[in-house]
C-alpha cells in the first residue's frame, strides 16, 4: 500500500509541473510582449533623391508600427538588384519597372514590383545652350547607358521633333532605330550617375530626375525639355518573391503610399516629381 500511495503522489506531482508549465506558457502568449508584432528591421536600398528623402520622411511613422529602416544608399542598380536578390537588401526602392524588367532579363533575377510610388519626370539639359533648338550640328548628347532609359532618351528626342524614330519599333529603341536625325547628333552613353559631370563635356545630356536633383539641377525650371506627367517610368518599391507579402514589406509599401507623402512630396520638389498614387 505504501509503494503504491508512494506511486500516486509522485504522478500528481508531474501532473501539476505540467499543468504549470502550459499555464505559463499561455501567459506569456497572451501577455504583453505576446501581442505585439515582434520589431523588424527592413534594409532597404535606395537612391539617395528622392528615394531615401522620402524613407526618411516616413520611418518614425513606421517605427510606431514595429518596423525600423536601415536606408543603405544605391549608386549602382545592377548590384543593388544583385543584393535584393540575394537576401542582403530586404527590398529597394530606385528604379522604374522597365528597368527592373530589363535586370531580371539580363541578370536572371526574379524581383517583383510591390507597389509604384512616383514619377521622375526624364529631362534633358545644357551648361551651353538655352533652349533645345539652339542643338548645333554633329552636337554630341549624352544619354544614359543602360537600354531602357537610353531608349526613353530617345523616345523624348522624338517627341520633341529633334529626331525620328522607327514607327514599326515595338521594345527598347536603340541607335539603329533613328530614322531621321538632320542635325547629325551624336549620342553618347554614359553611366547615368556621371551624367550630370558630363555637361562639362558635351553640348547637353539627358538625364534621370534623382541625379538632376542631385546635381542641384532644377528640373521644372533647368530642363531643355521634360517629360510630361503621364511618364510610363513609374518609381516602384521592389521585393523578392519570397518576402513581397511580408507584413513588414506591406507596412512599408503603405507607408509609401499615404496622403502624407503625396503632400511632401509636392512640397518637397515641387513638381519635379509626381506621386503615382
Amino acid at each position: 500500500m505504501k509503494k503504491i500511495k508512494w506511486l500516486s503522489v509522485t504522478v500528481l506531482t508531474v501532473v501539476l509541473l505540467v499543468l504549470g508549465a502550459c499555464g505559463n506558457n499561455e501567459q506569456t502568449s497572451s501577455g504583453s510582449k505576446g501581442d505585439k508584432d515582434e520589431e523588424v528591421t527592413l534594409k532597404i536600398g535606395a537612391a539617395s533623391i528622392p528615394h531615401a528623402e522620402i524613407l526618411e520622411f516616413i520611418a518614425p511613422d513606421l517605427e510606431k508600427q514595429g518596423v525600423k529602416l536601415d536606408v543603405v544608399i544605391s549608386t549602382d542598380g545592377i548590384q543593388t538588384n544583385q543584393q535584393t536578390a540575394d537576401k542582403e537588401l530586404d527590398a529597394n526602392f530606385f528604379q522604374h519597372t522597365p528597368y527592373l524588367e530589363q535586370v531580371n532579363k539580363d541578370s536572371g533575377l526574379n524581383l517583383v514590383n510591390v507597389k509604384g510610388v512616383h514619377i521622375e519626370p526624364f529631362g534633358v539639359y545644357s551648361k551651353k545652350i538655352k533652349s533645345i533648338g539652339e542643338l548645333s550640328d554633329g552636337a554630341k548628347v549624352a544619354v544614359p547607358k543602360d537600354p531602357v532609359n537610353f531608349s526613353r532618351s530617345l523616345q523624348l528626342f522624338a517627341a520633341n521633333n529633334i529626331i525620328e524614330l522607327d514607327a514599326s519599333k515595338s521594345g527598347d529603341y536603340t541607335i539603329e532605330d533613328i530614322t531621321k536625325n538632320d542635325k547629325k547628333i551624336e549620342f553618347i552613353p554614359v553611366d547615368s550617375p556621371l551624367l550630370v559631370h558630363s555637361l562639362d563635356d558635351v553640348e547637353a545630356s539627358a538625364i534621370n530626375t534623382n541625379y538632376a536633383l542631385e546635381g542641384r539641377l532644377k528640373p521644372l525650371d533647368d530642363a531643355l525639355i521634360i517629360e510630361g506627367k503621364d511618364s510610363p517610368y513609374v518609381n516602384i518599391l521592389v521585393a523578392r518573391p519570397d518576402n513581397k507579402d511580408d507584413k513588414a514589406i506591406q507596412k512599408l509599401a503603405n507607408a509609401l503610399t499615404t496622403e502624407k507623402v503625396k503632400e511632401f512630396i509636392f512640397d518637397q520638389y515641387e513638381g519635379a516629381v509626381v506621386p503615382a498614387f
